[in-house]
């Protein structure tokens, strides 16, 4: 096969509408993509029913009007093209990122694995010095995917806590009554809940994408562009505030059927759109700033002319070396991964968490029920909420076990470093700790002592995962994947412990209930959580 240059060295011919031979071949290596990635589009369109990703079926044409607007600015090359290694050098690379991604069964590795070989892709065609040039529309494409959930989670509780705090200073600025306590809103009457809907997420990351188009098509100075892309964060978190702001204040006004129904709804579209209108303005004020000011209108540029021409361009890519070593290594990677039996995951026996005794030495438990919402939230396979009462102390102790079958398809542990503070608890700084219980183990956890008013508490807990006790986050993460690719097992847990400190109590009292309460829980637990 030679690798054809000539009029069409730029890997994309001009030419009227016969479709060559290289523009079959492209087709073929685009189904192979298609067939090789199946696993992380299908948990990308999973994602996209979600409110917070719904705006992801529109990146796509997005970066597709902004690779071929890129297009006319890249001309077919007048010489060969001899630097198309490099490309090709990025979709194997790629396909090596997903077959570890369909290995360990974690979607999110497979969809940015796609968007680096449609990278790759755009070198092999055009060359690497070339085809520098397209990335901003593929990296445009990363708006499409679902931020990772020890990303996620973190984010939304740290948004929640930030509108909250803003709206309840918007609310006290009307002169109406008002305390916050986590993310609740207390209105006296009414108490409103600063749920994960209302973090802002959801318009986050629509705005973020339309400021990254924006910023490529806006023709001012590269620093305007920057403010643009930076500025969207800030303006969609205080618009959202704004908005938690004003259903406060209507709630007051005229009852808790304001924060429901169509009217928060419709609050929601203003917000987004108002974000858009700052964001226009934000440029139209910036350009007031230029010697010669251009209307808005001029210094966007949103050209359609010529796109056309640009497809022709795609019916009549030539045959060349790079776009067949391109197919052969994707082809091959979704044969192999479609017909060879794919490695199942090992689910050890374990008795389910109901089972757990009521009753451990002198504790007698009373149980601790869990709203359909926070199971919701957790998708966890299994769980166990009591609070165990020592006959004699007569002090408690909270004992929270959530388990999870897989980790790797799209659960994800929640961590109480996240979730304590929406509850308003003031933690302090989380510090490692190792117990060593009656029997002699050491178990590994985080320590903290949590404050909320007068009330002190202290917790421990632990991530357990096919036999490991973690206490890192990343940590548990990382072996995930290793524990999928050597053993098969993606089980793990969340174990937390929390007691109250009574007035005059020391820290060292709480930590003595603790370890006796693991000491009796742990010869037990190894029955539900395997080892």
């Amino acid at each position: 096969m030679v690798d054809q240059s000539g009029p069409t060295g730029g890997g994309l011919a001009a030419g009227g509408w016969a479709v060559s031979g290289g523009s079959l071949l492209m087709s073929l290596h685009l189904l192979a993509g298609l067939f090789f990635f199946s696993y992380g589009i299908d948990a990308l369109i999973f994602a996209w029913q979600v409110p917070e990703y719904s705006h992801g079926p529109i990146i796509p044409l997005l970066s597709l009007y902004m690779f071929m607007r890129e297009m006319k600015s890249v001309p077919p090359s007048a010489g060969p093209v001899t630097d198309r290694a490099p490309g090709v050098a990025v979709v194997i690379l790629a396909i090596l990122v997903g077959l570890l991604g369909l290995l360990v069964r974690i979607p999110d590795i497979v969809t940015y694995a796609m968007i680096l070989w449609i990278g790759g892709t755009v070198l092999t065609l055009f060359g690497a010095r070339r085809g520098w040039y397209f990335w901003p529309s593929v990296l445009h494409l990363i708006f499409m995917l679902p931020l990772p959930n020890f990303i996620y989670w973190p984010l939304s509780i740290w948004l929640q806590m930030v509108s909250s705090r803003i709206g309840v200073d918007v609310i006290s600025a009307l002169g109406i009554p008002v305390f916050l306590d986590g993310n609740v809103i207390d209105l006296g009457v009414y108490r409103l809940q600063v749920a994960e809907a209302c973090s802002g997420l959801r318009y986050l990351f629509p705005v973020m994408s339309f400021s990254y188009v924006f910023g490529v098509l806006y023709t001012g100075p590269r620093w305007h562009k920057i403010v643009l892309l930076l500025s969207a964060a800030p303006i969609t978190v205080l618009m959202n505030s704004l908005r938690i702001g004003i259903i406060g204040v209507t709630v007051d006004l005229w009852g808790i059927e304001m924060a429901e129904g169509f009217l928060h709804a419709f609050e929601g579209w203003v917000i987004f759109i108002a974000c858009v209108a700052i964001l226009f303005g934000l440029a139209a004020g910036m350009q007031r700033l230029q010697p010669d000011p251009k209307p808005l209108s001029e210094s966007i540029d949103l050209d359609f002319d010529g796109l056309g021409a640009q497809i022709r361009r795609y019916l009549a890519i030539p045959v060349t070396t790079g776009l067949i070593a391109a197919l052969g290594v994707t082809a091959l990677a979704a044969a192999v991964w479609q017909f060879t039996p794919k490695p199942q995951p090992v689910v050890p026996e374990r008795a389910p968490l109901v089972q757990f005794p009521n009753a451990l030495g002198s504790w007698e438990s009373v149980e601790r029920p869990v709203s359909s919402n926070i199971l919701q939230v957790l998708r966890a396979d299994d769980y166990l909420g009591r609070t165990y009462i020592n006959q004699t102390e007569r002090e408690p102790v909270d004992l929270w076990i959530a388990y999870y079958d897989k980790l790797t398809e799209g659960s994800g542990i929640h961590s109480p470093e996240v979730c304590l503070p929406s509850g308003g608890w003031e933690v302090n700084a989380w510090q490692r700790a190792e117990i060593t219980i009656d029997d002699g183990t050491v178990i590994p956890v985080n320590r903290a002592i949590i404050r909320k008013g007068s009330a002190r508490q202290m917790v421990y807990y632990y991530f357990q995962q096919a036999g490991r006790r973690l206490t890192s986050d990343y940590a548990a993460k990382f072996y995930t994947v290793v524990d999928s690719l050597t053993s098969g097992r993606t089980e793990g847990a969340l174990v937390r412990l929390i007691t109250p400190l009574a007035a005059g109590e020391s820290e060292a009292e709480g930590a003595e209930r603790l370890r006796r309460m693991l000491g009796l829980a742990i010869p037990e637990l190894r029955m539900h959580l395997p080892e």
